[in-house]
């Protein structure tokens, strides 16, 4: 079994512990929620935050282990490089200015299709620039496709404004933007780039950061795929001290008005009183209570299971989730290599490797017999060289993640078996998938073959022990065409008194978790929120 982590943030759950009456009580510390409640705390509200797990951070924690230390879903984010993003300043705000970016290569991502390699290039001429020297004959084509991203996120930013304007004001401008054309652009991905193109390699480079939102671009909406592209247009970057930076940081910011984070707290039940959230009944039985209650738990936790059935709304919510889905599951390799990362050569790239141009033929057939068929997408993560103090922290040591589709299936023979004690046969699975990833970087990297000193893989079922999704999906919802026409999915809820946050209100992604976080607090705090909202917006 291994050992536990090392690295713990926030502050060990205790009922003597909670300090007199809150303000707003947060269920879960994912960068949503930590968000809502760094931005309620400088409205001077008293927030505490409930986190099961036993470190802060939710898919931004880290963990340590054997002398090293790997982000568990902070691989890269995009839009911090400049002070005028809208990313940068809620960061700066949420952090008090203390959490700091490291830029990767001017190459962020690097896209493998067989045996052919395509850059992705910081800054819109050198992107462009590029993809035309590649494609040579889809000039027009491309600029047409970098139009089309622009006018889509400017579709996001509008639905984001729809979330927050309360009642039918909201509702008004949502589907007033559906009919625009600007709405149109929610039609699956590989759709919309087939009007641009017949050029089925050109549309597998411009969508080879699929993985980004877990759809195949024949499944995805182009909304999505758009804004994730226009997030890392000027690049990547990768947080100074690694993913726990993030949760660090902004926890002494909830911290300055009497709130506090507090870990191995498990959240049992939403309490509602007179059809009313008032507080939340945890594993020791506690009941905490506060006036407003933000979940941070996603959609499927919140309303499926923290409340009661006693609650008059909950069934209406039950029957909306019929009308989404989960999104995918994955398995990730954490390695561990007995040199640095700069006598190693690690990049500052990320690398997306496919066997092949038809992601989605790709994909069916490995569903349907894994052992049969090669991994159809997998990514390749360099941490230890994007964060310029991990030689600081682990001299001598390097980390490299390894991220691949697996859905939940493939190992749901062991749901229901402890952590850490699944038995041989489990094991024995781990170790061949293991050895198929470790493959796939000794490919394009074979000098690190000798070097490799650990490595251990995590499955969707250490996604469902760790952060409560049961099927191991990473981002939530998909992100499908269908998914942005549910007007309920948005920060205040038909319960008085209850509000959600996160991806699934807005989009997946630290930024997208982390701007949901924002609008939350912005729902909540409503008049006394406005110079907030125009601050971020406006800036």
């Amino acid at each position: 079994m291994p050992s536990p982590s090392t690295l713990r943030i926030g502050r060990r759950y205790r009922a003597n512990r909670l300090q007199g009456r809150y303000d707003v009580l947060v269920i879960g510390s994912g960068i949503g929620g930590l968000s809502a409640a760094a931005c309620l705390s400088k409205l001077g509200k008293k927030v505490a935050v409930f986190e099961q797990h036993y470190t802060a951070g939710g898919f931004t924690h880290a963990y340590e282990r054997n002398g090293y230390e790997w982000d568990v879903g902070v691989h890269y984010i995009g839009d911090v490089g400049k002070d005028h993003t809208l990313a940068k300043r809620l960061f700066d705000h949420i952090s008090d200015g203390q959490l700091k970016w490291a830029p990767m290569d001017p190459c962020y991502d690097r896209i493998h299709i067989g045996d052919r390699q395509y850059d992705l290039m910081a800054g819109p001429e050198a992107f462009v620039e590029t993809l035309k020297r590649a494609f040579p004959n889809d000039h027009a084509a491309i600029d047409r496709y970098m139009a089309l991203t622009a006018k889509a996120a400017t579709a996001i930013q509008v639905l984001t404004t729809a979330k927050v304007l309360p009642g039918t004001a909201g509702k008004l401008l949502a589907k007033g933007l559906s009919l625009t054309g600007a709405g149109k652009l929610n039609r699956p991905t590989a759709e919309v780039l087939g009007e641009l193109t017949d050029n089925r390699e050109l549309i597998a480079v411009l969508t080879g950061q699929w993985g980004d939102n877990g759809l195949p671009p024949e499944q995805s909406s182009f909304l999505i795929h758009a804004i994730i592209a226009r997030h890392y247009l000027y690049g990547g970057f990768y947080p100074v001290g690694g993913a726990s930076a993030m949760a660090t940081t902004i926890i002494p910011v909830i911290q300055q008005s009497g709130g506090d984070v507090f870990t191995y707290a498990d959240v049992r039940e939403i309490v509602i009183e007179n059809g009313r959230a008032t507080g939340l009944r945890l594993a020791d039985d506690n009941v905490v209570s506060a006036p407003v209650i933000i979940s941070d738990a996603g959609v499927f936790n919140t309303f499926q299971n923290l409340l009661p059935d006693t609650c008059p709304q909950r069934q209406g919510y039950l029957d909306r989730l019929t009308r989404v889905q989960r999104s995918m599951a994955s398995a990730c390799l954490y390695v561990g290599l007995n040199a640095d990362a700069a006598s190693l050569g690690l990049p500052k790239t990320n690398f997306w490797i496919y066997p092949d141009s038809d992601y989605q033929r790709q994909l069916e057939q490995a569903l349907a017999a894994p052992d049969d068929h090669d991994i159809p997408l997998t990514y390749i993560s360099f941490p230890s060289a994007k964060d310029p103090s991990f030689s600081e922290r682990y001299p001598d040591r390097a980390t490299i993640e390894i991220v691949a589709a697996a859905p939940y299936e493939w190992f749901q023979a062991w749901d229901g078996t402890p952590w850490g004690k699944r038995g041989e046969d489990y094991e024995a699975v781990k170790e061949a998938f293991s050895q198929r990833l470790l493959e796939k970087l000794f490919e394009k990297m074979p000098h690190l073959r000798e070097h490799l000193d650990y490595y251990e893989l995590s499955t969707p079922l250490s996604t469902a022990y760790f952060c409560r999704y049961p099927s191991g999906e990473i981002y939530g919802l998909n992100h499908d065409p269908n998914r942005f026409e549910q007007q309920w999915l948005r920060p205040k809820t038909t319960i008085p008194g209850l509000y959600l946050t996160g991806q699934d209100v807005l989009t997946c992604g630290v930024a997208g978790a982390m701007i949901a976080g924002l609008v939350t607090a912005i729902s909540v705090g409503g008049v006394r929120a406005l110079p907030l909202a125009k601050t971020m917006f406006a800036g």
